[in-house]
């Protein structure tokens, strides 16, 4: 995803440097209202994940298109960003970081936050930890959460969880398992393999369909 609105910064973090990329619909379109930033977190960087992942770039290109200020950034140890892997610790650290330093350049605004795997279990953490700070999350995206693998504790209601029918890395079964005692929706495509290849139109299509999100509480 590149286009004139989207810009290469490198951001602060608890460790170093965290090489993170920017799309700011505002920059084409000035006047426009946007209606927050998205957060997207990529997949696990010790097996090839980075900000650059297709799943991570439809996320990015999703959000942006529909007015939010994507936000994408490598993992400590990933690309130009500082660091050494963190288990999902220091990992959440940056991102909380990067989300003070993004409402600082782009004004209060509401946080949505997203992530694809191991991704999406940082996003669990940085929405609890945020929401422990007073300065909750509006709405929480969840796609191939590695349950099962991280211990991805319970999300609010209101969360979106999109899973592959056939993910062969985090079975759909132990999605339900994690999701059926939160009572939680799990929207499921079918034949999807848990990278999605083939299927990102699909997946597309879901977040556009089902976001903006409702606000999680």
């Amino acid at each position: 995803m590149r286009s004139a609105a989207q810009e290469r910064i490198l951001i602060d973090g608890p460790v170093g440097a965290l090489e993170t990329v920017v799309n700011d619909p505002r920059v084409e379109r000035p006047d426009l209202a946007t209606r927050g930033i998205a957060l997207i977190a990529h997949p696990h960087p010790l097996y090839g994940g980075t900000l650059d992942n297709k799943v991570v770039q439809t996320l990015a290109k999703t959000f942006f298109a529909q007015r939010y200020v994507a936000v994408r950034m490598n993992f400590r140890g990933v690309g130009a960003s500082q660091g050494v892997h963190d288990q999902g610790n220091g990992e959440t650290d940056d991102w909380l970081a990067v989300a003070q330093q993004m409402t600082a350049r782009v004004g209060p605004q509401p946080l949505l936050l997203a992530g694809f795997s191991f991704g999406a279990f940082v996003q669990a953490r940085l929405e609890r930890r945020l929401r422990e700070q007073g300065r909750p999350a509006q709405r929480l995206v969840l796609v191939a959460p590695a349950v099962g693998r991280f211990d991805v504790g319970p999300v609010p209601q209101g969360t979106l969880v999109i899973h592959g029918e056939q993910d062969d890395v985090v079975p759909l079964a132990d999605v339900f398992a994690w999701a059926r005692p939160q009572k939680l929706a799990v929207v499921v495509l079918p034949g999807a393999g848990h990278f999605f290849h083939g299927n990102l139109l699909e997946l597309q299509g879901i977040l556009q369909e089902s976001c903006p999100c409702p606000t999680v509480h």
